[in-house]
């Protein structure tokens, strides 16, 4: 990536839209604080990030990730798997043991609730269709109580049926607890629905940066023509 620079408002949701390889997931990377070596200046909910380390343990819990491929533990209960988003807000003894609190316990099933998978909480995952699994990813993110809602392509293996519910679950839920989200699609239609702003990415950079109602048929025509090589990583400014 290069020359990108953009700036979120708290409680905001914004797609990042682009074809495959323009750059969405490595920007997502970097704003989790997972993506080293880039140069420029980046902050996050008011803190710089720095190139050559990740955040500070205690910043992590405030940015929540969902991720495409769910990244659960297949063979746990769906309700363990969503306590373990809580294990940045536990001592570090109780998160060692995995020795939830009541409080914790408390957040986790009304994450599984506002998910509307409270009944699976005791099903393990690999017994879970796909949908069900985003669920389970998207009530660990919210177990974490994060303030930034990051979501890389959430939606890319379900249905379209699912999808939008999917979507309309995170922006949902990210909505009323007053977070920011920021999600990656590659379908115009679906960033248009659940998104307040869209940002288009191609090759490695910014194409344009709009509200919904201001994106139009030619944007996104131009953004997915034929797609050429990706440049190296080199950001500019992220804000």
């Amino acid at each position: 990536m290069e020359r990108v620079s953009f700036r979120v408002s708290a409680g905001e949701s914004v797609a990042l839209l682009g074809p495959s390889g323009a750059g969405k997931t490595t920007l997502l990377a970097l704003l989790d604080g997972r993506l080293q070596g880039w140069s420029g200046r980046v902050s996050v909910l008011g803190a710089p990030l720095d190139p050559d380390r990740p955040p500070p343990s205690a910043r992590r819990p405030d940015t929540g990730f969902v991720f495409q491929e769910f990244a659960l533990v297949e063979r746990s209960s769906v309700l363990r798997n969503v306590l373990n988003g809580r294990l940045g807000r536990m001592s570090p003894l109780r998160a060692l043991l995995g020795s939830p609190t009541k409080h914790d316990l408390e957040i986790a099933r009304t994450a599984l609730a506002d998910c509307g998978i409270a009944d699976l909480a005791e099903r393990r995952v690999d017994s879970l269709s796909g949908g069900q699994r985003q669920r389970v990813a998207i009530a660990r993110c919210l177990a974490q109580e994060p303030r930034l809602i990051l979501a890389d392509e959430p939606v890319s293996n379900l249905d379209p049926a699912h999808a939008c519910e999917i979507l309309a679950l995170l922006t949902g839920a990210a909505r009323t607890r007053g977070a920011t989200a920021l999600f990656s699609s590659h379908q115009p239609d679906l960033a248009r629905r659940f998104a307040q702003r869209i940002i288009g990415m191609r090759d490695g950079r910014i194409v344009f940066d709009v509200p919904t109602s201001e994106l139009n048929d030619d944007a996104t025509a131009e953004l997915y023509r034929e797609v050429g090589p990706i440049p190296g990583i080199g950001l500019r400014a992220v804000s």
